[in-house]
């Protein structure tokens, strides 16, 4: 996993849309007046929502000033967790989980296949601009390793031809299936339910 790197073009300005204030409103509403700095990780999504998937460094300090804590505090949050980009992305970003599960079941294979058939490189975009990808820690989908996470779906049991048919149908312009691809209902068992068969919703 390479370190995150900060786009050399900023903006110089950034400011939320109506929509994004609303949520923003939304989100430091739910904490007390003294508490509302907590709400730092929910505006760094919210602008990272609006600007095409990234967070510039206007929008730190905008979240700063919104929350009136030091920008340093926003820089460090925004820095440390894999969830934020600080570079733009491509249209279909591609989060490879290489935490251990999705490991043991072969996610650098799918790494191999980001590499070969995106970019050589992590945060590089595709020569046609659709895609990028990055590796990441845990997505919390540990029953269906190996997976990987496309904008805010998730694409789950996959293999190298699973996914390079994924990759296909996007250069297509055409959208593929999120889910799982052994065509499990949520995280039952790998071979199929063994109970409750005679509920559908279970």
């Amino acid at each position: 996993m390479s370190l995150k790197k900060i786009s050399k073009d900023q903006p110089m300005e950034f400011e939320f849309n109506d929509k994004s204030l609303k949520a923003v409103n939304k989100a430091i509403s739910n904490y007390p007046k003294n508490r509302q700095q907590s709400a730092v990780m929910s505006l760094l999504y919210i602008a990272q929502k609006q600007n095409d998937n990234w967070i510039p460094l206007a929008a730190m300090k905008l979240i700063a000033k919104t929350l009136n804590m030091p920008y340093i505090k926003v820089y460090e949050v925004a820095t440390f967790y894999t969830m934020y980009n600080l570079a733009p992305v491509g249209e279909y970003f591609f989060q490879v989980c290489t935490t251990t599960p999705c490991m043991i079941r072969g996610a650098y294979k799918l790494v191999d296949v980001c590499k070969k058939k995106i970019s050589k490189n992590e945060s590089e975009i595709s020569k046609d601009g659709k895609s990028s990808w990055l590796e990441v820690e845990c997505l919390g989908a540990c029953v269906n390793a190996p997976m990987i996470q496309i904008n805010e779906d998730y694409f789950e049991d996959l293999d190298t031809e699973k996914l390079e048919k994924i990759i296909e149908k996007i250069r297509n312009n055409e959208k593929p299936e999120p889910g799982s691809y052994r065509g499990r209902l949520s995280s039952e068992p790998e071979n199929n339910r063994k109970t409750l068969l005679d509920n559908k919703n279970a």
